[in-house]
């Protein structure tokens, strides 16, 4: 190599300028650095004492279309490009009077911040779309044999221990050129998820309904104890974290997530005082009444059993009184808007309970959810269909009480949040019995019946829901025995009519919603 190539050169660029400037200065003053620089960049670091080279002086030619063009160009792309041990590389470098660049600090433009920043046009968005930013990383983490890639000025302490420590660079190297891939990936999506919701001013027709291609890209934000069983492996990617605020208790676990996922999208159908108990993302008590502590009784009456070891969420603020009612159950998690001071000390008793404070709810808006199988995943709309009772139909000849509309409207809300076949019996808007997962939807009838049974409340007088058709007529006289008086289901079923025909033989008012809510 020639003495043109032995002086270390670092071309940096960033819009975070968080502890940029000691760190050069480090570089520099330590490792002996040459520094390339532009535009805001540079001048911070000229501001600071740090002798800088500009870009446009190193490549000879000016910055274009507004600073649009900078740091495109072959002398700066060939320095991070090409191969260290590779003679021709070297000899074609000499040729044009071109320097070996070996360290690369670029971080981009905050596309996603400015997306969702308001009143920004189109047109404003479009110049935070960073060019030049990702082609340098990109050039630099491919040769991440030779070049050091940082993306985040969170790795420039560990940059500058390896540069003093006497151990080879290409670990570091290798893990920071992972991820400037990632990040880059990640805007690339960011980018194309904007353009794709701009309909008439970008033409993505191909694009209509589902991408042609599904792109995941999520920052890890925990590295969780084991999965669903130990054995497994497992971490959380996402938002999820910035959704909520734990107060106490131990790391959330893989299955307190999925409970709490659950228990989030279940709470939201409800503006009213309410109070739903979950275990193993099933509600197994639901209610709503004019306080908290109410709900609280109702849906714990449900079933005392089943809650062990589960998970409790309320819509209202958690006072004192309600807490030390709650301690009588074992529970993992509590999700509440907020908790009271009394509230917290009581729950501080129990060391390994924790506690959630939803702090913000967009993470229960999501639009599509995605699942993993056999060699892919599945991508599909949220079920996000609020109750409507302007488009349901009774299909019965029998009258129906207008007085057990709540109840109806209640547990329609309800049912559609226990896997299916799902079934609730409820009486105004408590739960009174809930049969889940049943390969048959008869039995889980007789489960939600074994459930009140135990739990002491009788079903005569109540309504049942149920998240899809029923197949037989079976189900209606089930229902029959226990002294239902009014069932709400979807239509669907080539039985529809025998369906019916029961229900009127037992007079019992039937209604159809017109919309199944499958919960696998």
């Amino acid at each position: 190599m020639t003495a043109s190539h032995k002086t270390k050169t670092a071309l940096i660029s960033v819009s975070d300028k968080q502890g940029l400037v000691p760190f050069v200065r480090q570089l520099v003053d330590n490792y002996g650095y040459r520094i390339i620089s532009s535009g805001g960049t540079a001048r911070v670091l000229v501001a600071a004492g740090l002798v800088v080279t500009r870009v446009e002086d190193y490549t000879g030619f000016p910055e274009m279309l507004g600073g649009r063009v900078k740091t495109l160009h072959p002398k700066v792309h060939s320095g991070l490009l090409a191969l260290r041990d590779n003679a021709s590389h070297v000899a074609e470098l000499d040729q044009h009077g071109i320097g070996l660049i070996d360290l690369v600090v670029v971080n981009l433009y905050p596309f996603e911040q400015v997306v969702q920043s308001r009143g920004i046009s189109h047109e404003a968005i479009l110049e935070q779309l960073d060019i030049g930013g990702p082609c340098l990383l990109r050039s630099a983490a491919k040769n991440y044999a030779s070049v050091t890639a940082v993306s985040d000025p969170e790795d420039y302490p560990r940059v500058l221990e390896a540069f003093e420590s006497a151990e080879p660079l290409e670990a570091l190297r290798a893990e920071l050129a992972f991820k400037a891939f990632t990040l880059t990936s990640r805007y690339d999506q960011s980018i194309a998820a904007y353009l794709e919701n701009q309909g008439e001013r970008v033409d993505l027709s191909a694009l209509s309904g589902f991408p042609q291609v599904y792109n995941l890209s999520l920052d890890q934000a925990a590295h969780l104890r084991y999965g669903e069983n130990p054995h497994q492996q497992a971490a959380l990617y996402g938002d999820f974290s910035k959704c909520f605020r734990q107060l106490q208790g131990k790391p959330l676990s893989y299955n307190n997530i999925l409970d709490a996922s659950s228990a989030v999208y279940l709470i939201g159908e409800f503006e009213k005082a309410t109070v739903a108990i979950f275990k193993h993302t099933n509600p197994c008590g639901v209610a709503s009444d004019d306080t908290i502590e109410a709900a609280w009784e109702q849906a714990l009456a449900t079933d005392k059993k089943a809650p062990f070891g589960g998970i409790i969420i309320a819509n209202r603020t958690i006072d004192g009184v309600l807490a030390e009612s709650m301690s009588i159950l074992f529970c993992e998690l509590i999700i509440a808007p907020a908790f009271t001071d009394e509230a917290k000390a009581c729950f501080s008793r129990k060391k390994n309970l924790r506690l959630l404070e939803v702090t913000n709810t967009l993470g229960a808006e999501a639009l599509q959810e995605v699942r993993s199988v056999v060699g892919g995943v599945l991508v599909q709309d949220r079920d996000k269909q609020k109750a409507d009772p302007a488009g349901w139909q009774v299909v019965t000849n029998c009258e129906l009480d207008e007085g057990l509309w709540p109840a109806l409207f209640f547990g329609w809300r309800v049912v559609k949040h226990v896997k299916s076949n799902a079934i609730v019996f409820v009486s105004e808007e408590r739960t009174l019995g809930i049969g889940a997962g049943q390969m048959s939807r008869v039995d889980s009838i007789r489960l939600a019946c074994m459930k009140a049974e135990d739990a002491g409340l009788a079903l005569k007088g109540s309504i049942m829901a149920s998240d899809a058709f029923f197949p037989f007529a079976d189900a209606i006289e089930a229902a029959a025995e226990v002294g239902v008086r009014a069932i709400i289901t979807p239509r669907g079923s080539i039985r529809d009519q025998e369906v019916i025909d029961a229900a009127n033989a037992h007079q019992i008012p039937m209604i159809f919603t017109g919309t199944r809510h499958f919960k696998h």
